[in-house]
């Protein structure tokens, strides 16, 4: 299920002209689940000392000002963003604005009444994160067993007609289930899309240490199968030859859309390129967010990548991005060093020889 065209074609043309096509609301830190590899969850305490999480009427208002500077696509996520009592308020308040709405959960609170609200007034589709095929793999990297709930929930919404797509974070708890889950997801009819990547969550721990997701190889072992698996013979050998033959490059290599055609507004305010970069930021609520959308967008422009990312004829297959930079060496000149080992097995994985010298 790749990105549509139409997508693709505005983002390219919002990054030209300094529009912030899409947009990200993370109206929570706050979640019932607790697990070991998030990066902005806090509990209800720690939240608190940090500040006081945007109301239903200032999310509709910044909403409101992000569409005047063009904002079309939109992803509610969260922490879990269900757990809010006013979600539904939130949700049917921004799509009468027009935009195409996707959201982020983890599935366990859709049930009951707010299954009958969402199903009345559904957004363009649920995002839902399948951390394992048993309550017991949930309860190991969730905290708490909630797979039986779950599936049920998932099946309720795609009986209802409810768009759902399927995440797969993969992690040393759930690495045994990959198989289960994606035949879960085939019965459900929904859209698998699998994460072998992990971001370190600086944001919240400060740390570019993470012990809680798969090592580098076993990661880039994974992506190079997922990789081959999708590919048509003749596409992987015109990317063999791609890799094995580069054509000369540009310096630049900045074709991550964070801070050019999307932003991400934090839970108190903070509009940032990315959910998992804490800097460059701008405060909405002081600043507005026009002017805090300009000031992100002028600071990631003045961003170079490292000079090694730059030159490496593999980035195609790396998808370096400064937030991968930020989080793995606390800074945008240093190349990640997890991406670049996880880049090595996804090359041996394809049988790609490897110029060993870019991994040094």
């Amino acid at each position: 299920m790749s990105e549509p065209m139409l997508s693709r074609y505005l983002h390219q043309k919002a990054a030209a002209a300094g529009f912030p096509v899409a947009g990200n609301f993370e109206l929570t830190p706050r979640c019932n689940f607790n697990c070991k590899m998030c990066y902005v969850h806090l509990t209800e305490a720690q939240q608190q000392q940090r500040g006081k999480e945007l109301t239903a009427e200032q999310w509709l208002s910044i909403g409101a000002s992000a569409c005047r500077e063009g904002m079309v696509f939109l992803l509610i996520t969260g922490g879990e963003p269900t757990l809010r009592p006013d979600f539904m308020e939130i949700l049917s308040g921004l799509k009468r604005m027009g935009l195409l709405i996707s959201v982020n959960s983890n599935g366990f609170l859709l049930q009951g009444e707010l299954l009958e609200r969402v199903v009345k007034d559904p957004p363009h589709r649920f995002n839902i994160t399948l951390y394992g095929t048993s309550n017991e793999t949930y309860e190991a990297l969730c905290g708490i067993p909630a797979y039986d709930t779950v599936l049920r929930n998932i099946r309720r919404l795609r009986e209802a007609g409810v768009d759902v797509k399927l995440n797969l974070t993969l992690t040393p708890e759930n690495l045994s289930d990959r198989e289960q889950i994606a035949a879960a997801a085939k019965e459900l009819g929904a859209h698998l899309q699998t994460a072998t990547y992990l971001f370190p969550p600086v944001r919240v721990t400060g740390k570019t240490e993470f012990p809680q997701r798969l090592p580098a190889e076993t990661a880039g072992r994974l992506e190079g199968q997922r990789l081959r698996e999708r590919m048509s013979e003749e596409d992987y050998l015109k990317l063999k030859t791609r890799l094995i033959l580069p054509a000369e490059q540009e310096d630049d290599c900045r074709f991550c859309r964070s801070g050019r055609s999307s932003f991400w507004l934090t839970w108190d305010g903070k509009l940032l390129p990315c959910g998992m970069l804490p800097e460059p930021s701008a405060d909405v609520l002081r600043l507005g967010f026009s002017e805090a959308w300009r000031t992100v967008r002028k600071a990631m422009q003045a961003l170079q990548y490292p000079k090694a990312c730059q030159k490496c004829r593999y980035r195609e297959i790396c998808h370096v991005c400064l937030a991968k930079c930020y989080c793995e060496t606390k800074g945008f000149d240093k190349a990640p060093p997890y991406s670049c080992q996880m880049t090595k097995a996804i090359l041996e994985e394809l049988e790609i020889p490897c110029a060993m010298e870019v991994f040094s």
